[in-house]
């Protein structure tokens, strides 16, 4: 159980790293934010890849499973940073992503 704690837990750093490295450009192109906004982006970005490069399982599955967690962190941004509450729908499609992320890295595998 605790394994699977760690596991959510990084998964859910390296979405939010993704996250802001994502919005803080969208932030400088769409809402004309301030060119420095790029650094922390950047930043974030290689944190990003460097959180993955963490993960214990096979590249591709990690992609695969990150995809869940992303879904679900990404709706939290929405209402926290957005100020958008997400719908019973967006709700459901989160548990659902979800559980795709837990069967694909909870599985028993061959050692």
């Amino acid at each position: 159980m605790l394994n699977a704690l760690k596991l959510l837990l990084l998964f859910g750093l390296t979405a939010v790293a993704e996250i802001v490295g994502c919005y803080l450009p969208w932030l400088w192109l769409r809402k004309e934010g301030p060119w420095w906004l790029l650094l922390p982006a950047a930043l974030a970005l290689t944190l990003f890849v460097w959180l993955l490069s963490l993960h214990p399982a096979a590249a591709g599955r990690v992609y695969a499973a990150y995809g869940g967690v992303y879904v679900a962190v990404a709706l939290l941004w929405l209402w926290l940073v957005d100020g958008v509450r997400p719908s019973v729908w967006d709700m459901a499609g989160a548990a659902v992503a979800l559980c795709g992320m837990a069967i694909i890295m909870l599985a028993p595998r061959p050692v």
